[in-house]
């Protein structure tokens, strides 16, 4: 795979880099990786993928641009209000980097179809807001050996995980707590958004180059009031409905 004038000037940065380089950006230019919403953590997480190079991006949400996301989900602008998200962001994301393929699929992600949407994908990142998406994601890509990069936030906080077999984000959070929060209900600082989509765009970066060590199997917590940060394990659920009959690293 060779790059042109304009990537080898436009990735300059990432082929001097000892855990990058040549190899590493031709793996990022030969993946694709599926965003399951474009919002807060989806927007920025496809905007420092598509500058990054990765070869495709597929976008997955059947929402519109709507005046109230513009305080955070930066590939917006205000022109793009009503109109289909992934059509807005397709725009935004070519703009940024024309080398990157832009595969919008305006579908809600069920469990009927989340197999096929994330199908051919090297990686998923999670940015969806709903539970009974986080699961269905969750059992396809577990299924699919695919690995989630699983990212949320709210009102200051916010934490991104990995998981590649087990633990499964099932592991984590076994049923849909009754009384889960949204960011319409509680709010959030829109820098926040960055924070954490930027760290699950890394977190896929790192997965495909094969640098450093991955949030594999842990969740990363940020706490923007306090200005802190700390990583814990995620145990594995010996009676997980969805890994517990998949081999993958215990982390319990």
């Amino acid at each position: 795979m060779t790059f042109s004038d304009d990537e080898i000037e436009r990735y300059a940065r990432h082929l001097v880099l000892a855990e990058v380089g040549g190899p590493g950006q031709q793996r990022l230019k030969a993946a694709r990786v599926g965003l399951i919403g474009l919002g807060g953590v989806g927007a920025p997480a496809a905007l420092y993928l598509a500058a990054a190079g990765v070869g495709a991006l597929r976008l997955i949400d059947d929402d519109t641009v709507a005046r109230s996301n513009l305080q955070r989900q930066i590939a917006f602008a205000t022109a793009d209000i009503g109109r289909p998200k992934v059509e807005a962001g397709a725009r935004a994301l070519t703009a940024l980097n024309p080398h990157v393929r832009m595969e919008p699929v305006a579908e809600r992600l069920t469990p009927d179809n989340a197999a096929r949407l994330i199908e051919g994908c090297d990686i998923v990142i999670d940015g969806s807001d709903d539970f009974t998406t986080r699961f269905a994601v969750n059992a396809a890509c577990v299924a699919a050996a695919i690995p989630l990069v699983s990212g949320a936030l709210g009102r200051w906080t916010g934490r991104v995980g990995v998981f590649s077999g087990r633990p499964c984000y099932r592991c984590l959070v076994p049923e849909s707590p009754p009384d889960a929060e949204t960011c319409a209900r509680v709010g959030v600082v829109g820098a926040l958004a960055g924070v954490v989509g930027s760290m699950a765009a890394l977190e896929a970066i790192k997965l495909i180059v094969g640098a450093g060590q991955p949030l594999t199997g842990r969740l990363m917590l940020y706490d923007g009031l306090a200005g802190t940060a700390r990583a814990v394990a995620v145990a594995v659920d010996p009676a997980c409905p969805v890994c517990s009959m998949r081999p993958g690293p215990d982390s319990g």
